[in-house]
C-alpha cells in the first residue's frame, strides 16, 4: 500500500517557527500495481513504472494552522548552520577539513599498488572521497546495484539484483581478508517476486549435482557433451540423455543451450519425487474480531465488501476451500455446507478447552458453497452491529483455526483490534507512555509470552501460515502477537488509527492492502534452501520463517512481497577458484495444485586484495543487512547497543579503508566512493522509528517498523530508510525518457534537507509506501494550474477533486485513479520533516555533525 501526502507550504519567510503546511493531500496507491511493473523504465521511483495502470486513492486534504514543534524555533538559515547540512561548506577553522588536491585515477592506482586489468568502474569505486568536503554525493537517479567484475557473458546470465544481491560483489578469498575489510558478507533475497518473464521448464529429469544437489545453471562447466562440473562443489556429473534435447531449438547435442543453462532464474515443474503428499488445495480461513471495538472502527464492513468483490480473484482452482471464524468473548463458527439455504452460526463458549463443533462443513469448497459465502459476507457486519461485547479471546480463536486447518494446511488471516483479554494467550499492557521519548532504552521489544510462538511453530509443522492484520489505536502488544506470523512465514499489517469516521484515510489504505493481499500470488507448503560454493557457509537467516536445518527454511506460505536476508562466513580459503556462486531453490505448491521449484543462481568473482573488496561493496545491501542485524541486537541486548553497533560499523569500515590508502596523504574523513553514502544511510537508519531514541514513538509502531525491516525486500527497505526527493516544477525534457510518443522527465535526486525546500518550488518525496508532495506558496501559477487544476496557490481548495489533474501531470496521463477527500491531523507534515534525515532534530545529529562524530571515533 502506497500513501501519497501533499503538503502545500504557506509561509512568507523561511523560518521554522512559521513552517506551517497549508494543506496536506494524501493518496493511496494500490500495492497490487507497483509490484507488477517490470517491463519499462522507472519514473520517479523504483516502484512506479510507466506502462502500468495505477489505481490511486486520494484520501486526505486539510488546512493546518499550527506550527511544527519538532524543529528548532530559529530561522531556517540558523537551523541549517547548526547541523551544517551537506549543501554547505564547513568553515575554514573546522579541524580536519583542510582541502587538499585529490589524486587522479592513475595516481590512485599507483598508490594502491597497481590495479592492472581492473575495470575503470572499480577504480572509480575506490576513489577516496573526503566526506567533510564533498557535499553533493547523491547520484542524479536512484542508486543502481554495482555490477560484478565478470565477463560479458557471465554478466548477461547472472541473476537480477532485484532478486538476489550480495553485500560484496567481490568475494574475499579468506575470512581473514573479510575481517580486515570490516564489512559484512551476506545475501538479500526476494525469491518469489512478481516477474514479467519466467522460464518454466517441464522435464522428466531435473538435472542436479549428485553430490551437493545443486540445480544445473549457467555457471556450470561442460567438459564435453556428456559431462558437466558443478560450480559449487566441483563434482563431475553425467549429462542425462534427455538433457541432450533442447526444447527451445528442437535440436539434439547442445546441452549447454538448454533454457536452464541459459537463465539464472528458472522454474521447474516438479515430479512426484518432490512430494511428501499430494499437493494441497488453496485453503483460506479468515479469523475476525467482532468485538465492539472492531465493529465501531468500521473494518468489518470494509473487509466484507472487499472480499465480496475479490472472491473470484483469489488464487486457486476448483478445489479452493474457505472458512470463517469470528470471536469476541466466545468463538463463532459458520456452517456453510452447500445443502443449507442459510449459513448457520455455531457458538463455542468454552474458550479454555476449545473444540471444533463439526469437521465437514466449516471449511467448504468455494465453488460449491459460493452462494452461502456471499450471504454470510453480506450479513456479517449487521449481525454484530449492535454488540456491546468488549472482550477478545484471540488465543482460543487461533487454537480453533489451527485445529480446523491442520488436516490440509493453508493460510489463516487474523484480524485483531485490541489487546487479547480472555483465555489462553491473554496479554497485559506493558507500555509506559511516559517512556516513549526515553533516551535510556526501550523496554518490552520482545514477547511477553511464548504462547503465540509455540502456536506458530505448530502451525508451521502443519503447513499453516498465519497473517496478522492489527487494526488498533491502543497498545495491543504487537511484540507478542507478531510471533504468530514471524515463525509461520506470515505477513504483518498494522493500522494504528483506523476508523471509518475519524480516519477514513487509513480505512482506504486497509481496503487497498486487503485487495492486494487477497489477489496476489501465493505458494503453499514451501521450503527454501540456499547453497553456496564450497568454503562458504550460512551464519544467520533473517525474515519470517522456521529454520528446519542449517540451510533449509520452512515456509508454510510464500508471497511475492516477502524478502529475506542471510549472513555468510568463509570457512575455507577460496584461493583455488576465481568465482563464487550462490543458489536459492524454493520448492512450493502453487494455488493451482502444481508442485514447482523456483531457482535463482548468483555468480560473483573471488578476490585476494583488500582494495578489490572495497571496490565491490554494495552500500545499499550492506545497509539492509546491518538493519536486520541491528533489529536482532535491539531485542537480544538493547536498543542502545544496536545503535552503537551501527555507528561502529561505519567507524570500523572507514578506519580499515584509511589504513589501506596510507600512501595517499589526505586529512579529513575519507571513504571509498563505493561507501561514500554509508554514513548517510546509517544516520538515516538511526532516525527510523525502529531504532530512534529520544523521539516519542509508540511501542507497537516501533515493533511494526522492526518487523518491516525483517521481512521486506531491499528496494522497499531502502526507500523507507532514505526516501527519494525530487523537485518537480523545474523538470525539463533534458535526459527525459521517450516512451510510446510520450516524453517522461527524469528529475534529479535531492539531498534530504530543508535547505533544498523553497517557497518557489514543488517537491515530491517517495518513501516507498508514502508519497509526500510539498507545494511552496510562491510556486509558479502555471505549474499549479497544470498540476492541480487550480489558478494559483491561494485557490487550492480544502476538498481535493483535482488529484487526477496533478498525477496526470506527473505521469503524463498514463495512470488512472479515483479520488475521495478526507480531513487528517498534523502528523503528515510532522512525518514529512522527520524524513529530512540530513537535518538536526531535537534528539538526533545532523549529517555533518554525525560525520564529525565518526571522525572523532576513528581518531580514538
Amino acid at each position: 500500500m502506497l500513501h501519497v501526502l501533499c503538503i502545500v507550504e504557506a509561509f512568507e519567510t523561511f523560518d521554522t517557527t512559521h513552517l506551517e503546511a497549508r494543506s496536506v493531500i494524501q493518496f493511496n496507491i494500490s500495492s497490487a500495481t507497483y509490484l507488477h511493473s517490470t517491463t519499462v523504465p522507472n519514473v520517479l521511483s523504483g516502484q512506479l513504472s510507466i506502462g502500468t495502470c495505477f489505481k490511486l486513492e486520494c484520501f486526505s486534504l486539510y488546512f493546518q494552522s499550527s506550527p511544527i514543534h519538532h524543529l528548532p524555533t530559529c530561522p531556517i538559515s540558523q537551523y541549517i548552520s547548526r547541523g551544517r547540512s551537506p549543501g554547505q561548506t564547513p568553515p575554514p577553522h573546522t579541524a580536519g577539513t583542510t582541502k587538499l588536491p585529490f589524486p587522479n585515477m592513475s595516481q590512485l592506482s599507483a598508490a594502491l599498488g597497481g590495479l592492472s586489468g581492473v575495470p575503470e568502474l572499480e577504480v572509480e569505486a575506490l576513489r577516496p572521497v573526503n566526506l567533510l568536503q564533498e557535499r553533493n554525493l547523491l547520484p542524479h537517479q536512484p542508486l543502481d546495484a554495482p555490477e560484478p567484475n565478470l565477463s560479458a557473458d557471465l554478466k548477461k546470465a547472472n541473476c537480477s539484483p532485484d532478486t538476489f544481491r550480495c553485500t560484496l560483489t567481490n568475494i574475499p578469498q579468506t575470512q581473514a581478508l573479510l575481517n580486515k575489510a570490516r564489512l559484512p558478507l551476506g545475501l538479500l533475497l526476494h525469491p518469489f517476486r512478481d516477474l514479467a518473464q519466467l522460464p518454466v521448464i517441464t522435464s522428466n529429469t531435473i538435472v542436479r549435482c549428485r553430490s551437493c544437489r545443486t540445480y544445473i545453471n549457467p555457471f556450470v562447466s561442460f567438459l564435453d557433451q556428456r559431462r558437466w562440473k558443478c560450480n559449487l562443489c566441483y563434482r563431475v556429473n553425467d549429462v542425462p540423455d534427455e538433457f541432450m534435447y533442447n526444447p527451445v531449438t528442437r535440436s539434439y547435442g547442445e546441452p549447454h543451450k538448454r533454457p536452464e543453462v541459459q537463465n539464472s532464474t528458472v522454474e521447474f515443474i516438479a515430479s512426484s519425487d518432490y512430494m511428501l503428499r499430494p499437493p494441497q488445495p488453496a485453503v483460506y480461513l479468515f479469523v475476525l474480531d467482532v468485538s465492539h471495538n472492531a465493529v465501531e472502527g468500521g473494518y468489518l464492513n470494509v473487509f466484507c465488501h472487499t472480499l465480496l468483490e475479490n472472491l473470484d480473484k483469489m488464487p486457486g482452482d476448483t478445489r479452493t476451500r474457505v472458512g470463517f471464524i469470528t470471536f469476541n468473548s466466545t468463538i463463532h463458527f459458520y456452517n456453510l455446507h452447500e445443502s443449507l439455504s442459510q449459513p448457520q452460526m455455531l457458538v463455542v463458549s468454552d474458550i479454555d478447552d476449545i473444540f471444533i463443533p463439526t469437521h465437514d462443513s466449516l471449511l467448504v469448497n468455494l465453488k460449491e458453497s459460493r452462494a452461502l459465502v456471499r450471504v454470510l459476507l453480506t450479513s456479517l457486519h449487521s449481525m454484530f452491529s449492535q454488540t456491546r461485547e468488549t472482550h477478545s479471546a484471540l488465543g482460543p480463536a487461533l487454537q480453533a483455526a489451527y485445529k480446523l486447518t491442520s488436516p490440509t494446511g493453508g493460510r489463516v488471516s487474523v484480524f485483531q483490534t485490541q489487546l487479547p483479554t480472555l483465555g489462553p494467550g491473554l496479554l497485559q499492557s506493558r507500555e509506559d507512555p511516559n517512556q516513549r521519548s526515553s533516551t535510556k532504552g526501550v523496554q518490552h521489544l520482545g514477547p511477553a509470552t511464548d504462547f503465540y510462538k509455540k502456536l506458530a511453530l505448530d502451525c508451521s509443522g502443519q503447513q499453516i501460515g498465519v497473517d496478522l492484520f492489527l487494526l488498533s489505536s491502543q497498545y495491543s502488544d504487537l511484540a507478542s502477537l507478531a510471533c504468530m506470523s514471524k515463525f509461520s512465514a506470515g505477513s504483518i499489517f498494522y493500522y494504528p488509527s483506523l476508523h471509518h469516521v475519524h480516519n477514513p484515510a487509513q480505512l482506504d489504505k486497509f481496503q487497498k492492502d486487503l485487495e492486494r493481499y487477497l489477489t496476489r500470488k501465493i505458494g503453499f507448503e514451501a521450503v527454501m534452501r540456499i547453497r553456496c560454493t564450497k568454503g562458504l557457509s550460512i551464519h544467520t537467516f533473517h525474515g519470517n520463517f522456521f529454520v528446519r536445518s542449517t540451510d533449509l527454511l520452512s515456509l508454510a506460505n510464500i508471497n511475492p512481497d516477502s524478502g529475506f536476508a542471510v549472513q555468510m562466513s568463509i570457512e575455507e580459503s577460496l584461493a583455488d577458484t576465481s568465482l563464487a556462486c550462490f543458489q536459492s531453490a524454493l520448492l512450493y505448491t502453487s494455488s493451482k495444485g502444481k508442485r514447482r521449484i523456483r531457482v535463482h543462481t548468483l555468480c560473483l568473482p573471488v578476490v585476494s586484495q583488500l582494495s578489490d573488496v572495497y571496490a565491490g561493496a554494495d552500500v545499499q545491501a550492506i545497509t539492509c543487512l546491518l538493519a536486520n542485524m541491528a533489529i536482532d541486537r535491539s531485542i537480544s541486548s538493547s536498543l542502545s547497543d544496536a545503535r552503537d553497533a551501527l555507528v561502529n560499523a561505519v567507524v570500523d569500515s572507514l578506519s580499515a579503508y584509511k589504513n589501506t590508502v596510507s600512501n595517499i596523504q589526505q586529512s579529513g574523513l575519507i571513504a571509498p566512493a563505493a561507501l561514500c553514502l554509508f554514513p548517510l544511510y546509517v544516520l538515516a537508519l538511526l532516525k527510523q522509528k525502529a531504532l530512534r531514541m529520544g523521539t516519542s514513538t509508540k511501542l507497537d509502531e516501533r515493533v511494526f517498523a522492526m518487523c518491516e525491516f525483517k521481512s521486506q525486500p531491499l528496494q522497499q527497505i531502502m526507500r523507507a530508510v532514505h526516501p527519494d526527493l525530487y523537485r518537480l516544477d523545474t523538470m525539463s525534457d533534458q535526459g527525459a525518457l521517450h516512451l510510446n510518443d510520450c516524453i517522461v522527465p527524469q528529475p534529479h535526486l535531492l539531498h534530504l534537507t530543508a535547505e533544498k525546500l523553497t517557497r518557489e518550488g514543488a517537491f515530491l518525496m517517495d518513501c516507498g509506501s508514502v508519497f509526500y508532495l510539498w507545494i511552496g506558496k510562491c510556486c509558479n501559477d502555471v505549474f499549479i494550474r497544470d498540476m492541480l487544476g487550480c489558478p494559483n496557490h491561494a485557490s487550492i481548495p480544502p476538498n481535493c477533486t483535482f488529484i487526477q489533474t496533478m498525477l496526470s501531470f506527473l505521469f503524463h496521463m498514463l495512470i488512472h485513479f479515483i479520488t475521495s477527500p478526507y480531513r487528517d491531523d498534523a502528523t503528515a507534515k510532522t512525518s514529512f520533516f522527520q524524513h529530512l534525515v540530513e537535518d538536526r532534530s531535537d534528539s538526533a545529529l545532523s549529517y555533518y555533525e554525525f560525520l564529525l562524530h565518526i571522525q572523532q571515533q576513528m581518531s580514538k
